[in-house]
């Protein structure tokens, strides 16, 4: 009787799972449910929102994808600033982490793409965009903070990039 009532958990779960697997398609759904404007070219999407630009790149061969913004050049900004992100990757920025890359300061979210729900996708962008317009001031992707040693020195904010 155990054995039966396992077998049946263990097909339900298999069924909830590959009910919930993210595609390419399903991704660019949402990305055009949560954005003002997008525009998709191959593996990659681009899109603004509240006029800030992210980028959704994916491959559902290696089963990744990011969600990206960029923020600043990094000659634009201090040795501060820098250190500052590094405190938010800790302790403010959460599922949301900045990143060096091309001498562009990034917001990136990353995660296997499979296995993201649809309010995953969700919560990813609205944490890219709140990471990338709050850099430079509380360098955070949602209102919630860890605690510990979170003390930043605030600067000026940069000037945020939309174009590139």
């Amino acid at each position: 009787m155990r054995s039966i009532f396992s077998s049946i958990f263990l097909f339900l779960s298999i069924l909830t799972l590959s009910a919930q697997e993210m595609t390419s398609a399903k991704l660019l759904e949402i990305i055009e449910q949560e954005a003002d404007t997008v525009s998709a070219s191959g593996n990659s999407i681009r899109f603004l929102l509240k006029e800030t630009m992210l980028f959704c790149i994916y491959d559902e061969n290696a089963n990744r994808m990011r969600i990206i913004s960029p923020i600043v050049k990094r000659e634009e900004i201090g040795k501060e600033e820098l250190l500052n992100a590094f405190v938010a990757n800790f302790h403010s920025a959460l599922d949301v982490k900045y990143a060096l890359s091309d001498e562009i300061i990034w917001s990136v979210f990353t995660h296997p793409l499979m296995e993201l729900s649809d309010h995953q996708v969700v919560d990813a962008i609205h944490q890219v965009y709140s990471a990338a317009v709050t850099f430079g001031s509380s360098y955070s992707s949602t209102n919630m903070v860890f605690p510990g040693n979170t003390q930043k020195k605030e600067k000026p904010k940069p000037k945020i990039l939309n174009k590139i």
